[in-house]
């Protein structure tokens, strides 16, 4: 097959003129490609396997639209914010209310999923990117720089390195929003799950957190089992907990398809989220069509008493390691060999 060239390429521009570029990345058998808008991770292929395994596109156009959220890294704060409010070190803050009217989601229109990111340093394997956040947009005080590497390692891995400081105490909680579907098919029916996790967060009909901490065995949620999931069985849009504070890398999740691709997410975060894209759409696509898994801290932190804290102080260092491992049983090479090569 073709090989995907390496290096950097322009992405067209936004919709008010500023230039994007695409990075493609590669080391042994994996390549990514990843976008200076929205630090998107727009494309991952293993080889042996012709598809992407992330829902992506090739049109900026549709990651300003109705994909704003798929690869994005989202934040300063990912998920909601209740009431779109929060106190931050003992003041209150207001948000936008871009959820329902009601709630904060992933930061409003100002989050860094609808930026342009400067590309601060590239090579063949690794890319850093850097995004300035002034202080109060979007509410959240504090002029903030963050920085996300991504880099392809050994054993078909691909890391995400992300980085925050603060001049003002602030709420910081990132996460990569990719929709994955290993088998290429229009839904993540057969595809098998593991969330090595005993509890996650009930939530409000506006998919806010109760404020319960609930057990999953013997409920629906519980995946600490590998289980065959389907569109609706079960729903998700499921904050699982991990640990109260973050902690070295360590896998928490594997996700497979029925071709033999299975990808193990590691991170260092206290919680993933599970979303099932019921509501997604990319042109071509519909509802079901891939399966977000987003590592980060607890939802709605600051309005949940008992919830880890989220809050950065000046001088502090906010580090976020979350890394994604393929692997490709023989049996499931779509290419019919057994050579590697990073498909086009």
């Amino acid at each position: 097959m073709k090989s995907r060239q390496i290096g950097i390429a322009p992405f067209g521009a936004t919709a008010d003129g500023r230039a994007v570029s695409r990075i493609t990345l590669g080391h042994g058998d994996l390549t990514v490609s990843v976008l200076t808008w929205g630090a998107v991770l727009q494309g991952v292929w293993l080889a042996g396997v012709p598809r992407n395994l992330t829902l992506g596109s090739d049109r900026l156009a549709d990651y300003e639209g109705d994909m704003r959220y798929h690869g994005s890294l989202i934040g300063p704060v990912v998920n909601r914010l209740t009431h779109a409010k929060a106190d931050i070190a003992g003041q209150p803050h207001s948000f936008e209310a871009n959820f329902n009217n009601r709630h904060c989601l992933h930061s409003g229109t100002q989050g860094t999923h609808l930026k342009v990111w400067t590309l601060a340093e590239v090579s063949e394997r690794s890319c850093t990117l850097r995004l300035d956040l002034p202080d109060g947009e979007g509410g959240f005080p504090g002029n903030r720089r963050v920085t996300a590497q991504y880099t392809v390692d050994d054993r078909a891995t691909l890391r995400l390195e992300v980085t925050v400081t603060t001049d003002r105490t602030t709420l910081v909680n990132f996460a990569n929003h990719s929709y994955w579907n290993l088998d290429g098919t229009e839904n993540y029916a057969g595809h098998s799950l593991q969330v090595k996790s005993g509890r996650y967060l009930p939530t409000t009909p506006d998919f806010t957190p109760t404020g319960e901490i609930r057990a999953t065995a013997g409920t629906g949620m519980d995946f600490n089992e590998t289980r065959r999931i389907a569109p609706g069985s079960p729903e998700f849009d499921t904050c699982y907990c991990l640990s109260e504070t973050r902690q070295p890398l360590r896998e928490v999740l594997t996700l497979s398809g029925q071709s033999g691709v299975s990808m193990r997410v590691a991170t260092t975060e206290p919680a993933v989220q599970v979303y099932d894209a019921r509501d997604a759409r990319r042109p071509g696509g519909g509802a079901f069509e891939g399966l977000a898994i987003e590592a980060q801290n607890w939802p709605d932190a600051p309005n949940q008493p008992g919830f880890p804290s989220i809050e950065l102080e000046r001088g502090e260092v906010y580090r976020q390691t979350t890394e994604w491992r393929f692997s490709l049983a023989d049996f499931g090479r779509m290419d019919g060999t057994r050579t590697y090569a990073r498909p086009q």
